[in-house]
């Protein structure tokens, strides 16, 4: 389990070993270098090492060859499966180290697939993309403007959400789409060529109370954290009416669960809160301010993010097809009141008065 103190990481670690799996989590909190210490994994990593009897940390890091060779020829055929959501998350983060972005993201998943694939190629391989595999190339959908958010046209094809069909070239990517690109090619490659049960989720806005939200990354986390402790929060471009979808971070590892009892080979899925959950930037501020009772802080930035997306919802049915057995249990107030809660009783966190 790579990313394992991480938002999904963690709420995977510990399905399976509800399940009784015992857990190889690697771990080395590279988020607080990436967003600062508030942002760091290490009290998530506490919590799973104390109550997960069962879950063994190694802090290491993906890049390092000879580090996973070892791991992996220690546990050897005994590995069932591979979860990796471990990455560099933020575009903005990338183009300041464009090296280091590439090396996380899609050298240290080169890694990881040949270490499975040398040590235990009948394990399944699960790899958490990004929408931004696609670029910007939603941008060029016909999106009418709303009174609190864009919108796709109820005739259009894609109205239901973005399925995998749409191109992931001639578009701008942002330079972490590139090396999420890379990485997610790579999944499907060493499933195709080599018969390994692998899959792509390219996901939408992941999010849940064991978020670390930064400004940089954890869209409704941070906005969330932002309103309870009356820090100052920054909407950038597209009037604040630019809509992500949202899924979270049990669903998605329902999702999880579903494909390493029925693996298949190379399946690429996009998986988000879909038509079931998704908003504004606008529609989710005032959602914060109801749940928190106070006002949010906030200006508007007329500029946008480059290759950000105006609109984005994730069309989920091909993996519903594949999968039925598994829905969405969280709409967007469901998220944000857990992860109001969580604020609320975190450790060290000062509320606005």
């Amino acid at each position: 389990m790579t990313g394992s103190a991480g938002l999904i990481g963690s709420e995977t670690t510990r399905r399976f070993a509800a399940a009784g799996f015992t857990v190889v989590g690697i771990d080395n909190d590279l988020r607080s270098h990436f967003f600062g210490q508030s942002a760091s994994t290490i009290p998530t990593r506490q919590r799973l090492q104390k109550e997960l009897p069962s879950y063994q940390h190694r802090e290491q890091d993906i890049r390092d060859v000879a580090e996973l060779d070892d791991l992996f020829s220690h546990f050897h055929k005994n590995v069932r499966v591979v979860i990796h959501t471990a990455a560099q998350p933020s575009h903005d983060w990338a183009a300041t180290d464009p090296r280091a972005d590439f090396s996380i993201n899609a050298t240290g998943t080169l890694n990881l697939l040949e270490a499975t694939r040398k040590h235990c190629p009948d394990a399944v391989f699960i790899f958490t993309s990004t929408n931004k595999v696609y670029g910007d190339t939603p941008n060029n959908l016909p999106l009418v403007e709303l009174a609190t958010r864009w919108e796709v046209p109820d005739d259009h094809r894609y109205h239901g959400g973005v399925d995998e069909s749409m191109s992931i070239d001639q578009s701008m990517h942002s330079l972490f789409g590139v090396s999420k690109v890379a990485a997610d090619l790579l999944v499907q490659e060493y499933g195709r060529y080599f018969g390994m049960k692998t899959a792509v989720f390219c996901g939408g806005c992941l999010t849940g109370p064991a978020h670390a939200g930064a400004e940089l990354h954890g869209f409704l986390a941070y906005l969330m954290k932002c309103t309870v402790t009356g820090t100052a929060y920054r909407v950038f471009g597209y009037k604040g009416k630019q809509v992500r979808d949202n899924i979270h971070s049990r669903d998605l590892v329902d999702a999880f669960w579903e494909f390493f009892r029925a693996p298949q080979i190379a399946k690429v899925y996009n998986i988000g809160g879909g038509r079931h959950a998704n908003c504004s930037m606008i529609e989710a501020i005032g959602m914060c301010e109801v749940i928190a009772g106070r006002p949010l802080d906030w200006t508007y930035v007329d500029r946008s993010r480059a290759g950000d997306h105006i609109w984005w919802v994730s069309d989920v049915r091909q993996f519903q097809r594949d999968y039925p057995a598994w829905r969405h249990h969280y709409g967007i107030m469901e998220m944000l009141r857990e992860i109001h809660a969580a604020c609320v009783d975190g450790p060290g966190v000062q509320h606005a008065g």
